[in-house]
């Protein structure tokens, strides 16, 4: 029986990925445990094992092919002398055989034909179904139905946005994990693994995706939750004047009843530093990653900048005129990192509406000061992680020096995305202070 390789899921916000490169050829001899390809997701770069021994028989997907989690890549059997059928093998692994007369197999050219006919490109998917109907698979609406989705809400991958069964599925999942904060309001919280939870709160106008390197880490020991801000991918957004951050701060104690190992980057670590303050009984311990307690002359600007930028240009452009904000210049000076960054960076800002942003901003705007002189009333056990190269928050080594028996980190020519651009030193530091708690 032939060996499946599939585009594997690997933290709590991905769905798709990209093929960088297969490391062998069709026909070639591959070990289980074997580098098989690499793969480009959420800002890094990441090898996926063979998962038998055997010979390469057939590639289902090209370096440079996007596809979502579960598509089927490649196929392995045992010999070359095995019966093999690309497409037999295929319709087997796509979908259950319970749906597999529903819906043609799901591989990387079913989501991405080359050769299929093409549409006006000015046409996008949801204007595609207003003028013609929604474009669904038999089985995508017989699920639709099963789970009370109106179709026409979900965004489809198949060709020409026909929307599958997978896609209902996926949009389904998103939807189940939204969790009530009160006040009608409803944040996107993914979840991963399981034990004494930790509380992941992204920085301004992004989403639990910056913390993609350290989820894999956190999650084999804790209950992961990725708690995305109002406004933020796929939490409501309530039409307020602002976006406060002590609200921010009480959607995130009403996240678990359980008190939580607070990691806030930025934003999210003012945030983490409000909840302290406000709801101690709601925190065993704090990380604090690049965080402020009063915005300088340059983060104000770069923020209001970024408010205004946000809904004047594309999300790739806005993440190029940010980039050299949040990284080091050794790290830009390396194309394919840069490269690689921008693409995920683009992909993340797009989940951040301006409206969000705006009102995220003046949140921020608000609270700057509003603490300063309280961080000696933080009682839990506290990291910080500075970043040496960072522009936009220098002052984190000083907050450290203010909260009673806080740890710090500096991790040199690091800029202000230190979590995306020196995961391992972040990483051993979280777990360490983690470790030294439990």
């Amino acid at each position: 029986m032939p060996s499946a390789i599939a585009m594997p899921k690997l933290g709590i916000t991905m769905e798709e990925g990209t093929i960088v490169e297969w490391t062998t050829a069709v026909g070639s001899r591959i070990e289980k445990g074997e580098v098989a390809l690499v793969i480009e997701s959420e800002k890094a770069e990441v090898e996926v094992e063979a998962p038998a021994t055997g010979f390469v028989r057939h590639y289902y997907a090209e370096p440079g092919d996007t596809v979502p989690c579960g598509t089927l890549l490649a196929a392995i059997t045992a010999s070359l002398e095995e019966a093999f059928d690309p497409a037999d093998f295929a319709a087997a692994q796509a979908i259950p055989a319970e749906h597999a007369s529903a819906e043609p197999p799901r591989t990387a050219a079913t989501v991405n034909p080359k050769a299929a006919p093409l549409v006006r490109p000015d046409l996008a998917a949801p204007e595609l179904r207003r003028r013609r109907g929604t474009v669904a698979t038999p089985a995508a609406r017989v699920r639709a139905r099963a789970l009370e989705i109106e179709i026409a809400r979900v965004p489809g991958t198949g060709p020409h946005g026909r929307i599958t069964r997978r896609d209902v599925e996926d949009w389904f999942a998103r939807r189940s994990r939204l969790v009530p904060v009160g006040d009608g309001i409803a944040l996107d919280v993914p979840r991963q693994g399981a034990g004494d939870p930790v509380l992941l709160l992204p920085g301004l106008g992004t989403d639990v995706s910056v913390f993609a390197a350290q989820v894999p880490a956190l999650a084999d020991r804790f209950l992961v939750l990725g708690v995305n801000p109002r406004g933020i991918a796929g939490s409501d957004a309530p039409d307020l004047e602002r976006y406060s951050v002590a609200a921010a701060a009480a959607d995130a104690a009403r996240i678990t009843e359980r008190p939580a190992h607070v990691i806030g980057a930025s934003l999210g670590a003012a945030v983490a530093i409000e909840l302290a303050l406000s709801t101690p009984e709601r925190v065993r311990s704090l990380t604090l990653v690049t965080p402020f307690v009063v915005a300088d002359a340059r983060l104000d600007v770069v923020t209001d900048a970024w408010a205004l930028l946000a809904g004047a240009v594309s999300s790739d452009i806005l993440a190029r005129a940010l980039l050299p904000w949040l990284f080091s210049p050794g790290f830009l000076a390396d194309p394919r990192r840069r490269d690689r960054t921008l693409r995920g960076l683009g992909q993340t800002l797009a989940r951040a509406p301006a409206a969000t942003l705006r009102r995220s901003v003046a949140g921020l705007h608000d609270w700057s000061g509003s603490r300063a002189l309280e961080l000696g009333a933080i009682a839990v056990p506290t990291l910080v992680v500075a970043a040496g190269a960072d522009l936009l928050t220098p002052d984190a080594p000083a907050i450290a020096a203010a909260i009673p028996g806080a740890t710090c980190l500096v991790v040199p020519d690091s800029g202000h995305a230190v979590t995306i651009e020196s995961p391992e030193a972040v990483n051993r530091a979280i777990l360490a202070h983690l470790a030294a708690i439990e």
